[in-house]
């Protein structure tokens, strides 16, 4: 397998450079060129490799929402937070709603079936959002008014969210005893329980790095270990206790960057070589459990009840945003950069599909649930991804160092005045 590995990296390396020289976001050569070596295609990745490819993938999201933390300020959450919970919750269920709604006319499904392909569907990429904003915020584009922040921390919520929902909505139809309000409303819950839970995780580990001052690499093991852990506690509690271990994982970096600024520079900048080798695996993972005969079946009706959602998501973001202080350009950027769908559609595309199965139900509806999974990745995540890149540069304008500075002191001096 680690032949394997090694001919899976340069050839994504090469990919990436090869995008780039055409001015084209790089995880599109990487998610290319996982089709290709997909079983679906050549079929020329180790078995042993795609069997563990949920795992790496796991890892590859833990580190993205890492950086996350590390790069979102207690004064940055001040300004937005407001914001953040909106956009992670109310395009989210526009989007499920439309195409709840939209199923049974355009698709012929029942109007629960719907509502499981709109669980599937709804959740942005933070595979693809995450790494964007980052890149964005290192070079200052939309600093001043913290579009970058914003839009990466709705995207981590907004999975969460839909994530719960899903789990509810799928155990109701095939047959499970599940209270799909007390499943939603378990949300906030597991938001508020992962954070505190991170919180104090974070606490801990900085006062033994206070202590201990292990070298900046062993520091980054010990915060993606803990990490890890906490997703696979959430998992291990699920039954009885709603937990969010991605939200913890944030949060451990979140409380470093509040209490030692310094360290967490340090982490995330180790982290941001990490993502390096995670990208590759995360988008070439993704792109082998991409069937593009199965993309293909789904056809137009597919398309246009992805577009229909998109379309619902996007007037989400317009009542979000509405009142605030972002231009009209502005706004439509953050609209198109909550469009991109892969890794949860990955995660979760056969979910339904395996338990109709399991049920000894009729599968053709998971089938048709899976194709539209499958070609949603198919036609948002690397447009997406050029969209954002492209949109981001004409739209986001770099604020100097003295502009943020000016901005956040008028803030703190009359906090009600720019209160949204």
């Amino acid at each position: 397998m680690a032949a394997r590995v090694a001919e899976l990296i340069i050839l994504c390396l090469i990919a990436d450079w090869c995008c780039r020289r055409f001015r084209v976001p790089g995880l599109i050569g990487m998610l290319f060129v996982g089709v290709l070596l997909g079983p679906h295609v050549l079929n020329a990745l180790d078995p042993s490799l795609l069997a563990i490819g949920p795992d790496l993938r796991q890892i590859a999201l833990i580190v993205i929402l890492l950086r996350v933390g590390f790069e979102l300020s207690r004064a940055t959450l001040h300004r937005i937070g407001g914001r953040v919970l909106l956009l992670a919750f109310i395009p989210a269920t526009l989007e499920g709603v439309a195409i709840t709604l939209a199923g049974p006319h355009l698709l012929g499904l029942s109007l629960l079936e719907s509502a499981v392909l709109a669980s599937v569907l709804a959740a942005v990429s933070p595979a693809v959002i995450v790494p964007a904003m980052i890149r964005f915020i290192e070079e200052r584009r939309g600093a001043a008014k913290d579009i970058p922040s914003m839009i990466m921390a709705a995207a981590s919520v907004d999975d969460v969210y839909v994530i719960v929902a899903h789990t509810a909505i799928l155990g109701i139809y095939v047959g499970h005893q599940a209270n799909v309000f007390m499943q939603i409303a378990s949300v906030p819950l597991s938001l508020v329980l992962g954070a505190a839970v991170g919180l104090g995780v974070g606490v801990v580990v900085y006062r033994l790095f206070d202590r201990f001052n292990p070298r900046a690499t062993k520091r980054v093991l010990v915060v993606i270990a803990l990490a890890i852990l906490l997703v696979r506690l959430q998992y291990l509690v699920a039954h009885f206790l709603p937990f969010a271990g991605l939200v913890s994982a944030m949060a451990i970096g979140f409380i470093i960057l509040e209490k030692r600024e310094h360290m967490a520079h340090e982490l995330s900048a180790k982290l941001a070589k990490t993502w390096v080798f995670a990208e590759i695996i995360l988008f070439a993972m993704v792109g082998a459990q991409v069937n593009v005969g199965v993309a293909w079946q789904a056809g137009a009706v597919g398309a246009a009840i992805i577009a229909l959602g998109l379309l619902a998501r996007g007037v989400g973001v317009g009542l979000c945003l509405w009142g605030s202080s972002l231009n009209g350009r502005e706004r439509c950027f953050v609209a198109v950069a909550s469009f991109p769908k892969a890794t949860v559609q990955a995660a979760i595309g056969a979910a339904p599909l395996l338990a109709m199965r399991a049920a000894g139900m009729d599968t053709g509806p998971g089938e048709l649930i899976l194709a539209i999974a499958v070609l949603s990745i198919v036609l948002t995540a690397p447009t997406g991804a050029w969209a954002i890149k492209m949109l981001g540069h004409r739209v986001l304008a770099v604020a100097p160092e003295s502009e943020r500075d000016a901005y956040d002191a008028a803030r703190e001096s009359n906090p009600e005045e720019w209160d949204d």
